[in-house]
């Protein structure tokens, strides 16, 4: 159940984020490797961004570490971060 004292949009450190991301997404067993600076790298300077049918923004990023495009999607209102996940399929 979900904690409804904590506010839907959580402030930074490290950026703003939604709940989901910070309680589900960041603690999947394959977005291990996604630290706070590659998502705040992506937001700052974006190879491509997208809006989504449902207002979000994709937002990718190369990430030389990794070796591999990080995408971050954000609210609407670009700095609220919902998710982020090493595209397999992103093709610049």
């Amino acid at each position: 159940m979900p904690n409804l004292s904590e506010p839907e949009r959580l402030p930074p450190p490290p950026f703003w984020r939604t709940r989901y991301f910070a309680r589900v997404v960041i603690l999947k067993p394959d977005r291990w490797m996604i630290r706070p600076d590659m998502v705040i790298s992506v937001l700052k300077a974006p190879a491509r961004k997208e809006r989504e049918e449902n207002g979000r923004i994709r937002h990718w990023g190369y990430i030389a570490e990794l070796e591999r495009w990080l995408r971050v999607v954000t609210l609407p209102d670009e700095e609220t971060v919902h998710n982020a996940f090493l595209d397999r399929n992103f093709r610049p």
